[in-house]
């Protein structure tokens, strides 16, 4: 989703809490990863691998100038021959610890073997953020929750990963140095508009 549909989104939704609660949501992540340099892990469930939300991230990391909203795109499952930004198990999170965010995204249940490892995370001092349907086991784990029940909200959950994920890279604009003309500014965001980075996913 591009900049110009994630607007209309907006404008659709205003009046509800969706806007503000994924900005909020991406002022969380932002404040956990900037200061830490990255290390931002990016886990889905067994059923549910959220490659669509690390693609957007990678962009928006590449558009904002905030390198460290790039994730690691944390996989259940890893195929022989697949490049090495989707070739990342689970053994990763082991090595995660004070210092990384562990973002988790699950639209349904996430099984007991992924609250195990998400609870040794947070416990080895990893910030947890979660993004999913509501589960409560999950949601005692995290830091911080954005819930999307299933059935129960105007969005579903991938609606509202584009939101986090558009938040987080404009709200980390880097501050311009000087004055900058109305003109120079316009010009910046037909370009962000038009001419996005292709996506490395």
């Amino acid at each position: 989703m591009d900049a110009v549909r994630v607007a209309l989104l907006r404008e659709v939704l205003a009046g509800t809490r969706w806007p503000g609660a994924a900005r909020s949501f991406a002022g969380s992540l932002r404040r956990s990863v900037v200061p830490a340099g990255g290390n931002l892990l990016l886990v889905g469930t067994e059923g549910y691998e959220p490659w669509h939300l690390a693609a957007h991230l990678v962009d928006e990391a590449a558009w904002s100038g905030l390198p460290e909203l790039a994730p690691t795109l944390v996989r259940h499952r890893v195929r022989p021959g697949e490049p090495a930004h989707l070739s990342v198990g689970l053994g990763r999170l082991a090595a995660a610890g004070r210092g990384h965010t562990l973002l988790v995204v699950a639209p349904g249940e996430p099984g007991e073997a992924l609250l195990e490892r998400v609870h040794e995370v947070r416990r080895a001092g990893a910030t947890v953020l979660s993004l999913d349907g509501g589960d409560p086991e999950l949601g005692t784990l995290a830091h911080e929750v954005l819930s999307v029940p299933e059935g129960g909200a105007e969005l579903d959950l991938d609606t509202v990963q584009h939101l986090v994920s558009a938040a987080a890279g404009e709200n980390g604009l880097p501050a311009q140095r000087g004055p900058r003309r109305f003109r120079d500014r316009l010009a910046r965001l037909a370009d962000q508009l038009t001419a996005p980075p292709a996506s490395r996913w």
